[in-house]
């Protein structure tokens, strides 16, 4: 694997902090299409993918969209436009609730149980090859860092 000075094809930074930053934008944007490319066989995006896997973990309790929206990875995502997608695909159900009309639930589907199912299994083996120079220590040094910086 290339440095990030190598990657990017920029010799020197003003400082590690600017090396650290560039880094983690650049492993960011990696990940991503590592990940996107495991989904692509799902026809899921990132954040479908994320909102179903919200609701897996509900354990068939259902949501509302304001609570995916909290939940989210991408905080800049449209939960409400990726719920309609996936309705579309057949994987939420919107539920209207009797007590205020005001509110949806979300729900996900057998479908949507099924196809998280196999994405999740192919999202944890691009997780395995990309992590794969690590060791445990170092995964978990790491997002110690991470959480760290995010304070």
């Amino acid at each position: 694997m290339p440095t990030i000075e190598e990657a990017i094809k920029q010799p020197t930074f003003k400082s590690a902090q600017h090396r650290a930053h560039v880094n983690i934008v650049y492993t960011s944007a990696w990940l991503n299409q590592t990940t996107a490319q495991a989904l692509k066989p799902f026809s899921l995006s990132l954040q479908q993918f994320n909102i179903l896997r919200i609701l897996r973990g509900r354990g068939g309790k259902p949501a509302t969209v304001k609570l995916l929206t909290e939940r989210m990875l991408d905080k800049m995502s449209n939960a409400s436009r990726l719920v309609d997608k996936l309705k579309e695909k057949g994987y939420v159900e919107r539920l209207e609730c009797m007590d205020d009309r005001r509110r949806v639930d979300i729900l996900i589907t057998k479908t949507g149980l099924d196809v998280i199912s196999k994405a999740s299994y192919a999202v944890e083996a691009a997780r395995k090859i990309a992590f794969s120079p690590l060791s445990e220590a170092e995964a978990q040094e790491l997002s110690d860092l991470l959480d760290k910086l995010r304070g």
